[in-house]
């Protein structure tokens, strides 16, 4: 079954069209810049996102367990394993033990990693920021609520 185009008919519905069209903007815009920090990081795209995923947890401090990543990147640990060793051995990352329980091993960056990382999204979060800076502190509220309840919407069924 194709699903009929939707027309707005009343300003309320446009407004919602804009809004998501902005969205459809915003992640052709993260698709190109992740294109091509894959092409000079030479990587595919479960390893960006990999290391994406790692970045913000360390910024929130918190640890990531290999099976947190497959769990994230939606893999088997069969792939987790693939990715944990290619990333290793590019000089990404590297296991080390859980300091909290000596049984498990924890997924940390290398600092290469994240001199890498700043050189290609350091200036774009800096500009981000910047564009940040126009909103009230509520306005930004209502727009990660927005964006959680589009990040849940956008969940399979």
């Amino acid at each position: 079954m194709v699903a009929e185009p939707w027309i707005p008919t009343t300003e309320r519905e446009a407004v919602v069209v804009n809004a998501l069209e902005a969205i459809r903007a915003f992640s052709d815009s993260l698709d190109r810049m992740y294109a091509g920090m894959r092409g000079d990081m030479d990587m595919n795209a479960t390893d960006l996102a990999a290391l994406r995923m790692l970045i913000i947890r360390e910024q929130h401090g918190e640890v990531v367990k290999p099976n947190d990543l497959a769990t994230h990147l939606a893999i088997s640990t069969a792939s987790t394993t693939k990715l944990l060793d290619r990333l290793t051995a590019d000089g990404y990352l590297t296991r080390i033990p859980h300091p909290h329980d000596r049984r498990a091993r924890i997924v940390v960056l290398t600092d290469e990693a994240r001199v890498t990382f700043r050189r290609h999204f350091g200036e774009r979060l800096r500009r981000m920021r910047s564009a940040a800076d126009g909103y009230s502190d509520d306005e930004l509220r209502t727009i990660v609520r927005f964006l959680s309840d589009m990040e849940t919407a956008m969940l399979p069924q």
